[in-house]
């Protein structure tokens, strides 16, 4: 009888931790790592900066080149997509209609780009979530003096906005919020980091889309014409370039590049089995956990961390990774714990599940600042601020919610001043605490207003 295979669906950051730790860990049987993208894992970070602004290519993002992959002997399906998951069987369906019956799953499927209604088929209209995405934008921006209007003002939308305005581009960044990045940083970050993009000649606009205006493509282009404008909806607030669309009360902003970055949604719609609750995300226990033998990490993962006891789910980079080998330690120890019955002897030595309680770390680049955090900063409902320096937009800040500290975040400090704040949030303290623990960190460091 041929051993069953442990399948990660997800040739990710995290997808590749997991394969990794599984080997690590002591799995001796077939590893599957499947993939929808014809690319060998790649970090997606640099995509909206480095590689974006053509300071990297490709080649620099690979997480693993193939010889370094060798020696996980890995049964690699780049290319192919999951498209269904039988829970109790363990089954996966692949789409050539393969049907892959599996010891364990690991799913570490991230997220896709969303768009908006009418945008499909317009010729320079872009989302940026994939290598392919990120190449393709970069070729259209390789010259000087278009005219980009970014729809989205979070992280995503601010990042490209800098490189943008950095290769001599027109960039508008629009946002349904009026503060750039407001709701994951707070008003007052946020604040400084508007500041920066209207010095560096970013024009900041605040509405809702209503739709594109376009001119008919070149006879190679696509059917939906090439875009020349985005108009904004009623209540849009107009700025310098923006031009009043026929009585509507709301504007027109002309473009010659659009990019959509407007957030994302987990990459769940292949789950279909009742047995899964995909509700933002694939839901799972403490441990990773979403049903015997099933387990996700990264983007997709909406789990109960222990500390803040309530689900969450994370897009950043470091996460991925921690939470990839978590995914595959834990699943080990279930695997272990039904060796003895199933007579398996692929699995490991039995081992404790461990709950994954990560202290989430986030980094955002934009032109020469740095934005760092550690633990919850997005849904506070308590956030102090302290500026630093206005003028180079240093600034710390603590998040705080139902009473106890659950974040801090650093612009413009080095990496070691941070590492120092992140005692305070590493388990969530009384708001007053962390706030003394706070101001003593920064005194000792000398970053006192």
């Amino acid at each position: 009888m041929t051993a069953r295979p442990i399948a990660v669906v997800g040739a990710s950051a995290a997808g590749l931790a997991a394969a990794e730790a599984l080997r690590r860990f002591g799995w001796r049987g077939p590893l599957t790592l499947i993939g929808d993208e014809p690319h060998l894992p790649y970090d997606r970070p640099p995509l909206s900066k480095q590689l974006l602004h053509g300071a990297w290519e490709p080649e620099k993002l690979l997480l693993r080149t193939k010889d370094q992959l060798d020696p996980l002997d890995l049964d690699l399906r780049l290319g192919t997509r999951a498209t269904g998951l039988d829970v109790a069987a363990r089954t996966l369906t692949l789409d050539g209609g393969e049907k892959l019956a599996c010891a364990g799953v690991i799913i570490a499927t991230g997220v896709a780009a969303r768009s908006l209604p009418g945008a499909e088929g317009i010729a320079g209209v872009h989302t940026l979530r994939t290598l392919d995405d990120a190449l393709t934008l970069r070729g259209l921006l390789a010259g000087g003096g278009r005219r980009l209007v970014i729809v989205g003002n979070g992280v995503l939308g601010c990042e490209a906005a800098a490189v943008a305005r950095e290769l001599g581009h027109e960039v508008t960044l629009v946002g349904i919020e009026e503060i750039p990045m407001a709701a994951a940083v707070g008003a007052e970050v946020g604040a400084l980091l508007a500041e920066e993009h209207r010095a560096r000649g970013v024009q900041l606009r605040t509405g809702a889309v209503d739709g594109f205006e376009t001119a008919p493509a070149a006879p190679s282009g696509t059917g939906g014409g090439q875009v020349t404008a985005v108009r904004l909806a009623n209540g849009g607030t107009p700025g310098s370039g923006g031009v009043a669309a026929g009585g509507e009360g709301g504007s027109r902003l002309p473009a010659d590049l659009v990019l959509l970055a407007i957030g994302s949604r987990p990459a769940v719609e292949w789950l279909a089995d009742p047995a899964l609750d995909t509700t933002d995300g694939l839901r799972c226990d403490a441990y990773c956990a979403a049903a015997p033998g099933i387990y996700a990490a990264g983007d997709v993962a909406r789990w109960d961390h222990p500390h803040h006891g309530r689900p969450l789910r994370f897009e950043h980079r470091m996460n991925a990774t921690e939470q990839g080998m978590a995914a595959a330690r834990n699943l080990l120890a279930e695997l272990a714990a039904e060796a003895p019955a199933a007579g398996d002897g692929d699995a490991t030595p039995a081992q404790e599940r461990r709950p994954f309680a990560p202290v989430p770390y986030f980094w955002s680049d934009q032109y020469d600042l740095k934005l760092q955090a550690y633990g919850l900063t997005a849904g506070a409902d308590r956030i102090e601020t302290t500026v630093l320096d206005r003028a180079q937009r240093r600034a710390v800040a603590l998040y705080g919610r139902d009473g106890s500290a659950v974040g801090v975040l650093a612009a413009g400090l080095p990496p070691r001043r941070l590492r120092a704040l992140r005692a305070v949030v590493a388990t969530p303290l009384a708001w007053d605490e962390a706030r003394e623990q706070l101001r003593a960190a920064l005194a000792s460091g000398q970053d006192t207003p």
